[in-house]
């Protein structure tokens, strides 16, 4: 039977305890870098959602939630010469159908932004009536001056 003898271990085998740490406490430092990295970008995703969700609520809000709203009523000018002729500008947003009284020379119907060529022979009072599919109604008034 061969007695053991105090030969000298490789290198590599005096190395291998440490480089198997090494690559250990590098595996971990590579796998914390992703998962925070994975982590970071999901919760900036999840604010950006939240942003765009608030905004398009703010938006929807803004345009009615769903029923009619009167957006503009205004005359260009709002003070005209007799003979001469002006814009009525209306907006409605959600609306079915509208009406303009007394009834303008061009058809109108339901649009974001709109305006119809209006001549008065006098002092005029415009009324805009927006009609939704519910039924619900907004009433607005513009008045032309004619001199």
């Amino acid at each position: 039977m061969p007695m053991p003898t105090d030969e000298p271990l490789p290198l590599i085998r005096k190395l291998l305890p440490y480089t198997t740490f090494a690559v250990i406490v590098a595996l971990a430092y590579v796998g914390w870098t992703f998962y925070s990295r994975w982590h970071e970008n999901r919760v900036l995703q999840q604010q950006a959602t939240a942003k765009q969700e608030a905004e398009a609520k703010r938006i929807y809000d803004l345009y009615g939630a769903g029923r009619v709203k009167l957006l503009q009523l205004y005359a260009n000018p709002g003070t005209i010469s007799r003979g001469a002729t002006a814009q009525l500008c209306y907006g409605v947003s959600n609306a079915k159908t509208i009406t303009i009284e007394p009834k303008p020379a061009g058809d109108v119907w339901p649009s974001i932004s709109r305006c119809v060529e209006v001549a008065p022979a006098q002092t005029t009072v415009y009324t805009l009536t927006a009609t939704d599919a519910s039924g619900h109604t907004e009433k607005q008034s513009v008045t032309i001056q004619v001199r």
